[in-house]
């Protein structure tokens, strides 16, 4: 199992930025997926955007050309920035680390940022 502590949540303004982190508690070189979901109040956790650990993206769709995700390695730490944020894109944020193994997969998640946008 990995921690994860998110960090850099907060109330934004639309139209402006957020800068997400989440630092692991092992060498995130050893992790092969890292990602972002999001809940907002009544709805499930969607997918916002992963980073493998060949430093390969994905992002869903609506936040695309909007959000970054990165990782530094040397920090243990995968980053999330949002920019032209919108009220839609207020919900709770969630880390996510994935590790496959010989035996199966492991996921583990952070306990989760809130990030609110005023329109």
């Amino acid at each position: 199992q990995v921690q994860l502590v998110e960090s850099g949540g907060g109330l934004a303004q639309a139209g402006g930025s957020l800068r997400l982190s989440c630092t692991a508690s092992k060498i995130i070189g050893s992790i092969n997926i890292m990602g972002w979901y999001r809940q907002a109040p009544g709805k499930q956790r969607d997918l916002v955007a992963t980073i493998t650990n060949g430093g390969n993206t994905k992002y869903e769709d609506s936040v695309k050309g909007r959000f970054t995700i990165s990782r530094d390695n040397a920090k243990n730490t995968v980053y999330l920035q949002m920019d032209s944020l919108n009220a839609e894109d207020t919900a709770v944020y969630y880390c996510n680390a994935v590790q496959i193994r010989v035996g199966g997969s492991f996921s583990s998640w952070g306990q989760g940022t809130q990030v609110t946008v005023s329109s």
